[in-house]
C-alpha cells in the first residue's frame, strides 16, 4: 500500500501526528513505537522532540524520545577502522544492537536507559535518555528506520506508525553546512568536504527508502 503523502508545515504536521499517535496509543494494549525517518538535516529530531513534548502535555509521562544516534559506533572505534571520515553512513552504527534495544524497550516493564549522541564531543554519551516503566509512547528518530540493508531490516517491523521526513535537498546541504559550522570543532573547508562525501549520499539513500512508510510529509519550509 503506497504512503499517503502530505505538503504541511512542522506545526501543521504536528496538529494532524498528535491526535492520530493518541488515539493509536489508547487503542494499543502495550507500549506503541512512532518511527520518524528522514535524511540529515530534514529537522526529523525537532519534530520528534516536539511531538514527545506535545504528548506529554496531555497524557505526562507516557512519551519518550528514543534517537537512533546513540547506537554510532564509539570514535575510538571508527579510528581503528580507519572509517572517521564515513561517520555517520549505515555500516558506522550499531545496528544489529539498535534493533535490539528497540525489541527490548516495546515489551520492557520496568526502566531501561539508553544512549545518546553529543556533537559537542561527536561521540556516543552513554545513558543519555532513560524510558520509564509507564511509558506507553516510543518517539524513535533516525535516519535508517526504513531501510532494507543489514540489520535495519528488523526497524520497520518494531514500529506501529512510520513517519518520512522529506526537505529538498539544496536546504538540507544549508542547514548541514550551518550545522558542522556551529560547533566549531572543524574548519569550513573540511566541513564542506564531509557533507558532499558522506552527508547527501547518506540522505540520496535514506530518499530511496521513504515509499516504506505510512505517511510522508514534504515539509513546507523556508529553510
Amino acid at each position: 500500500m503506497a504512503p499517503e503523502r502530505l505538503k504541511l508545515t512542522p506545526q501543521q504536521a504536528l496538529s494532524r501526528l498528535v491526535p492520530h499517535i493518541l488515539e493509536l496509543e489508547s487503542q494499543a494494549h502495550r507500549r506503541i513505537a512512532i518511527g520518524f525517518a528522514g535524511g540529515p538535516g530534514t529537522g526529523k529530531s525537532t519534530l520528534a522532540a516536539e511531538l514527545v513534548t506535545m504528548l506529554n502535555a496531555v497524557h505526562p509521562g507516557s512519551a519518550q524520545l528514543v534517537p537512533m544516534d546513540g547506537f554510532h559506533m564509539k570514535h575510538a572505534k571508527l579510528e581503528a577502522m580507519g572509517q572517521v571520515d564515513y561517520k555517520g553512513a549505515p555500516h558506522t552504527f550499531e545496528g544489529a544492537d539498535f534493533v535490539n534495544f528497540l525489541h527490548h524497550l516495546k515489551t520492557a516493564t520496568s526502566e531501561v536507559s539508553g544512549p545518546g549522541y553529543s556533537r559537542k564531543i561527536e561521540d556516543v554519551v552513554e545513558n543519555a535518555f532513560t524510558v520509564g516503566a509507564d511509558v506507553r509512547v516510543l518517539v524513535v528518530e533516525g535516519n535508517y528506520l526504513l531501510l532494507t540493508e543489514g540489520p535495519w531490516a528488523g526497524v520497520k517491523p518494531l514500529l506501529d506508525y512510520s513517519i518520512f521526513i522529506d526537505v529538498p535537498r539544496d536546504i538540507v546541504k544549508a542547514r548541514l553546512l550551518k550545522r558542522h559550522g556551529e560547533e566549531g570543532l572543524f574548519s569550513e573547508e573540511r566541513n564542506r568536504a564531509h557533507i558532499e562525501r558522506n552527508d547527501l549520499p547518506n540522505y540520496d539513500l535514506v530518499c530511496l527508502s521513504q515509499d516504506r512508510a505510512d505517511v510522508i510529509i514534504s515539509m513546507d519550509v523556508e529553510r
